[in-house]
Formats: structure tokens, sequence, C-alpha cells
């Protein structure tokens, strides 16, 4: 697994169908439900028709951890959910990337959102290594 500032990677050799079906079911095995989903390719294809490689954003949502959160401070919503992007290498493979959500928490000024960032962000490193091991 690959860190990178707010990022949390793994690239893995298989098509797109394939990575977000294994994606989804580690999510849901962590505790995560997809809440939103952007499929962006089609996206700017249909507003700007311009043709991009394949790229989706998930919008993952562990509603235990997120009611945790939102009950210490209110506008943490701002910062919610907790998007997994999969999108198409160049070489044809398919790097899926998660927020992480102790990065992204800690603008907040209140010491009780980071054992529940903490939390989150040790669930998305288990569903990317699910994935990465599957």
């Amino acid at each position: 697994m690959e860190k990178q500032g707010y990022e949390m990677s793994i690239t893995k050799d298989t098509d797109m169908a394939t990575a977000e079906e294994e994606t989804r079911a580690a999510l849901t095995a962590e505790g995560f439900g997809i809440l939103t989903e952007i499929d962006v390719a089609a996206t700017l294809e249909a507003k700007l028709g311009v043709t991009t490689p394949p790229y989706k954003i998930l919008g993952a949502c562990n509603p235990n951890l997120a009611h945790q959160a939102l009950d210490i401070e209110p506008a943490i919503g701002l910062l919610l959910p907790c998007n997994v992007t999969l999108r198409m290498t160049e070489d044809g493979a398919t790097r899926i990337s998660a927020v992480d959500p102790a990065a992204m928490l800690s603008v907040s000024e209140s010491s009780d959102i980071q054992p529940i960032a903490d939390e989150a962000r040790s669930r998305l490193v288990a569903a990317l290594t699910a994935v990465e091991s599957a």
C-alpha cells in the first residue's frame, strides 16, 4: 500500500469492474456502505464531450463512525463521506485509492474526533489490504 498526503492507494492488475466488485465487498466487510457513486468519465463525456480513462468515485460511509463524529462536531459532515476512487491506469491496471480520514479530519479542533478518524482509517486500510490480496 502506498501512502501520500491524504491518499492511501493500491494498484491491482485487474479490470475496473472486477476491482470495483472486490472494493465494494471489502468496504462492506469493514462496515461501510456506499452513499454516493460518481462515474467521472461518463460525467465528463456527457457534460464536456471529452473522453477520459474510466474513473469512479464511491462515497463510503460507516454509519456508526459517522454518527459518533457528527455528535461531537456537526460541521464534520462537510468532510464526509470517505471517498474511494477507482481509475484505470495507462497500463490497464486499476488504481484504488481511499482518502485518509486521519489526514482529512485533522482540520477539526476537537481532540475527540481523532480516535474516530483513526478507526475509519484502520477500516479503510483493512479494506484496501483485502482487495490487494484478493
